[in-house]
């Protein structure tokens, strides 16, 4: 029996993902994987459609930490505006199926702080439903929500929930996003790091270099490390030919223990 492709979990989201041909160019890098032998799995963020859509609801939207606290009232827009955005993605992709955590319970997540509400960090991920996909030749497109034990709905970030998969899928995780990676100096766009350690990491967050939305990509990252994936990568989701740079380590700040 053939041994399956190798399979890489690929987070977009944010900024990263709103101008239209900047989003055509990385779904075709998606889509050029699996002729070069990758099994891509796309999960998707959605920041700013979210800020529009609970903005005309006259939703308040607070973020701390760079995680959004979400209410009961702000989940009701989140979750159809997620929805939404990943079956728009699977159809621009192509061959693609859009899901959530709450389709036969694939992603279960905990509540993390109070403070942050209807908030969850993923526990647990139903294998068999996106192996099924990607035996196939389907590649899912996955929203950031989940549920808990209980089946009731909870927003996750969705750099969270990429690091979540790729350790369940023992997968590399590549985090896109609108920077070439990890800057030495927020301040200098051609300051990329090549490579980042944990103990680099905290002092950065401790010190403000590392600060805001990558908060949760640089601790998503390590968490994926730390639970069984082989890899994690930052790299720019805004130019075309990024994921095969990342393939041959020309791109993109790696995460390291």
């Amino acid at each position: 029996m053939t041994a399956p492709s190798p399979t890489w979990v690929i987070k977009y989201g944010g900024n990263a993902m709103t101008d239209a041909n900047a989003r055509a160019r990385v779904l075709a890098d998606v889509r050029a994987l699996a002729p070069g032998g990758i099994r891509p799995l796309l999960v998707h963020g959605g920041g700013p459609y979210i800020e529009q859509a609970l903005a005309l609801a006259g939703v308040e939207s607070t973020v701390v930490r760079g995680l959004r606290v979400t209410t009961p009232a702000s989940l009701a827009v989140i979750e159809p505006t997620l929805t939404m955005l990943g079956k728009r993605l699977a159809a621009e992709l192509g061959n693609a199926v859009g899901l959530t955590g709450r389709d036969a319970r694939l992603l279960v997540a905990a509540r993390v702080d109070p403070e942050l509400g209807e908030v969850g960090t993923v526990t647990r991920v139903r294998l068999e439903l996106l192996e099924a996909l990607l035996d196939a030749g389907f590649t899912p497109v996955i929203a950031c929500l989940a549920v808990d034990e209980g089946g009731a709905p909870l927003n996750v970030n969705a750099d969270d929930v990429a690091g979540g998969v790729a350790a369940a899928l023992r997968a590399p995780c590549v985090f896109l996003t609108n920077v070439a990676g990890v800057l030495d100096d927020p301040a200098d766009a051609g300051s990329r790091l090549p490579t980042l350690d944990r103990e680099e990491v905290r002092a950065r967050v401790e010190d403000g270099r590392v600060a805001g939305g990558m908060i949760p990509k640089v601790e998503a990252a390590l968490a994926a490390l730390a639970r069984g994936a082989p890899s994690a990568v930052i790299a720019d989701g805004r130019v075309a030919g990024e994921l095969e740079r990342v393939r041959s380590g020309a791109a993109g700040t790696r995460i390291v223990p």
